[in-house]
């Protein structure tokens, strides 16, 4: 696919961090790169800045007081399906970061971390979330089953009854169809949406085939295959 980006200046970020200390120094850092950034001290606190402003992407600590990042998350996609979060964790065990996946998150950094390297994943994100088809380029309306796929707009249409789709969704949904009745790559789906076919993405990936999946279940006729130690196959009669 040829991509460009439309990424907008003024990025504002809401940062929630329970420590002040760290929680000062990073948005003191994001701020002197060119982000707007507001700090919440717990997730009650940062739930209250995301009613009340908006915000491009979201920099939640997980263990916090009140309200956890995860809890946060959640509440947070009640409203906003779409904005970026990248989760902070003093912790590595894959449980706590396959849990940040399932409520919503774009990746995650384990404690302790380089400023340099949140500013690198940071821009990374917002690379791959802002990232639109250019104007014109080829199959963007697709029949997927009974569903009406619109690639450029992000929906799933059955009856009338339209659906939105999730970035990484609808990244997915497009290399599905364009591999219909072949086997889409995992590796090759992990470097193109995700950047990197490490464990963590992987894991990922599968949350959001699974989720493809719950989108499509209203047409029995559509399959997402696993296609085992390859990847997903897409069937439709």
């Amino acid at each position: 696919m040829n991509y460009h980006l439309t990424m907008k200046t003024n990025i504002r970020i809401l940062l929630c961090e329970d420590d002040p200390n760290l929680g000062s120094l990073l948005k003191e850092y994001l701020n002197a790169k060119g982000f707007e950034t507001s700090l919440g001290r717990d997730g009650e606190e940062g739930l209250k800045l995301f009613k009340r402003e908006s915000f491009d992407f979201l920099i939640l600590d997980v263990m916090m007081p009140n309200m956890d990042g995860y809890t946060l998350a959640s509440e947070i996609r009640l409203l906003d399906k779409h904005v970026p979060i990248l989760f902070l964790t003093a912790k590595s065990m894959k449980e706590d970061t396959l849990k940040g996946f399932k409520v919503g998150a774009d990746d995650y950094m384990t404690k302790p971390f380089s400023m340099e390297e949140l500013q690198v994943r940071v821009n990374a994100i917002l690379r791959r979330t802002s990232a639109i088809p250019e104007v014109g380029d080829e199959e963007q309306l697709h029949e997927v089953g009974l569903f009406s796929y619109d690639y450029n707009r992000q929906t799933l249409n059955l009856n009338g009854v339209e659906s939105k789709l999730t970035t990484k969704e609808n990244e997915l949904l497009y290399l599905l169809c364009k591999n219909r009745n072949g086997v889409l790559e995992r590796k090759f789906a992990l470097k193109a949406i995700w950047g990197d076919d490490n464990y963590f993405n992987g894991r990922s990936m599968d949350v959001y085939i699974a989720k493809l999946r719950k989108h499509l279940k209203d047409d029995p006729a559509i399959e997402i295959m696993n296609v085992h130690g390859r990847g997903f196959k897409l069937l439709t009669q």
